[in-house]
This record gives structure tokens, C-alpha cells and sequence, in this order.
């Protein structure tokens, strides 16, 4: 239980600073909800995938629920996808909201400039 709620509080604290800079999920909801949802979902397809392969092997813990979405799947794991899609998508909103306010201004060209290049 200890780890979906520490999943939990960070999804909290992420939403917050999103709420705040209106990076992503706060700016444009229904687009940012559905790549959410689409990144989870792949993630979730990429982990049963692997657990049908056997790669991905689920181990008890204290830490945990013992919830369960599927075969070797545990609820958590549903939870830190979607962590880890909407942190990545916060970085890369906010990575290029930054890159942006540090260029340079180009002035407004004039009519004196539109003259010149006839």
C-alpha cells in the first residue's frame, strides 16, 4: 500500500505544477488526457507482452497492495506508467515552453523594411 501512495502524492505534486504552468494536462485537457491514456496503455500492452514472455516476473512485497490487474501485473504498475507518461510529458512541455523564452525577439518589421526589399 506504501508504494501506490507514494505513486499517488507524486502524481499529486506533478498535477500541481501542471495546474500552475499549464504545461500540459491544464492547457489543452482532452488532448493531454488521451496521450496519457494512449502512453499508459502501450506501456501496459509493452508489460504484458513481457510477462508472456516471461521477463517481467512479479514478487511479493509488503509495499504493495497484492492487487492485481492481470497474471504478474500488479495494480501499481498501472499507476507508475502513468507517472511516467505524464512526468515525460511535463519535461518535454516545459523543456520547450523554456527553449522558447530564451530566443531572441525578432523585431516587428516596419514599413521601411517592407521598402527595402522591393
Amino acid at each position: 500500500m506504501t508504494y501506490l501512495l507514494i505513486l499517488i502524492v507524486l502524481i499529486i505534486c506533478i498535477a500541481t505544477l501542471d495546474a500552475r504552468y499549464r504545461l500540459f494536462v491544464f492547457s489543452q485537457p482532452l488532448p493531454a488526457l488521451l496521450t496519457l491514456l494512449a502512453g499508459t496503455g502501450i506501456f501496459l500492452l509493452w508489460d504484458v507482452i513481457a510477462i508472456a514472455g516471461g521477463i517481467f516476473l512479479h514478487r511479493e512485497s509488503p509495499l504493495m497492495t497484492g492487487l492485481m490487474l492481470g497474471e504478474q501485473l500488479p495494480l501499481e504498475e498501472a499507476f507508475f506508467l502513468f507517472f511516467l507518461c505524464y512526468q515525460t510529458m511535463l519535461l518535454v512541455t516545459g523543456f520547450l515552453r523554456w527553449r522558447s523564452s530564451r530566443q531572441p525577439k525578432q523585431p516587428a518589421p516596419t514599413t521601411a523594411d517592407a521598402k527595402e526589399t522591393m
